[in-house]
């Protein structure tokens, strides 16, 4: 009896050590990997800071990355990291966004290939505090299809109307069943995506901004009517609209 509890307590044994030994070898064949490093006073010290946008591929695959993250070596020895979302690339730029004189740290991933969906952050380090930066909402629009192969397109900030002719797919949404004898079989709307781009741009006054765009979508995808462009910059502890443009995607 004792020989048989002997037996199952070195089965039990061994099997831990094989589980052990599994995991620590998983650990070891993590690769992380530095996307993109930087060195810049961003905390107004007047000494430089390490930042390194760091990422580590989703097992095998190089293409997409499971964990992103930036860390931050200050000058006052202290390591900061700030998790981002998972996604298939990243990057990482240095701009004074809040126009306060110090360089803040401006990030986006892009989540997905097709729909091209980006995750954008930004964060403050001045006096070595750690401040997330609100970013400016994607342009909120009221958007659908019209008779005659037509669309419209109405911004909400501005009260903007864009028409746009799409007499060059009536065939497709024939096909589809959208129209009719050129008539609307149902009112549909269009899909107003969030930004598939944003990033710092230079402003008047030497100051930077951004620039968003937006896609515009039909019944697909693919089915591209516009490209909203938005022009942002940071006034009065907000983000100020200052310019729109909004142009007809052709469909290859």
């Amino acid at each position: 009896m004792k020989k048989e509890m002997l037996l199952v307590i070195a089965s039990f044994f061994l099997m831990s050590l094989t589980a052990i030994t599994g995991v620590y070898a998983i650990e070891e064949t993590t690769k992380t990997v530095t996307i993109t490093k930087e060195q810049a006073d961003i905390t107004g010290d007047e000494k430089e800071e390490q930042i390194l946008l760091k990422g580590v591929p989703y097992q095998k695959e190089d293409t997409f990355l499971e964990k992103i993250y930036i860390e931050i070596a200050a000058s006052n020895g202290k390591t900061f990291s700030f998790p981002l979302e998972s996604g298939a690339k990243a990057s990482l730029l240095l701009v004074d966004l809040n126009h306060d004189g110090v360089k803040d740290v401006f990030a986006s991933v892009l989540t997905g290939e097709n729909k091209r969906i980006v995750h954008n952050y930004s964060y403050s380090m001045k006096d070595f505090v750690h401040t997330n930066l609100a970013l400016p909402e994607p342009i909120e629009m009221d958007s659908h299809f019209l008779n005659g192969f037509k669309a419209e397109i109405k911004l909400a900030k501005t009260g903007k109307s864009y028409r746009f002719d799409l007499k060059d797919r009536q065939k497709y949404y024939k096909k589809l069943g959208l129209y009719y004898k050129g008539k609307l079989n149902e009112p549909t709307e269009l899909t107003v995506n969030p930004y598939s781009s944003l990033q710092p741009i230079q402003l008047e006054g030497n100051k930077v901004g951004l620039l968003g765009e937006q896609k515009v979508t039909g019944i697909a995808n693919a089915d591209l009517i516009a490209l909203v462009k938005s022009t942002w910059s940071f006034e009065k502890g907000h983000w100020k609209l200052i310019g729109t443009v909004v142009n007809k995607e052709i469909n290859n």
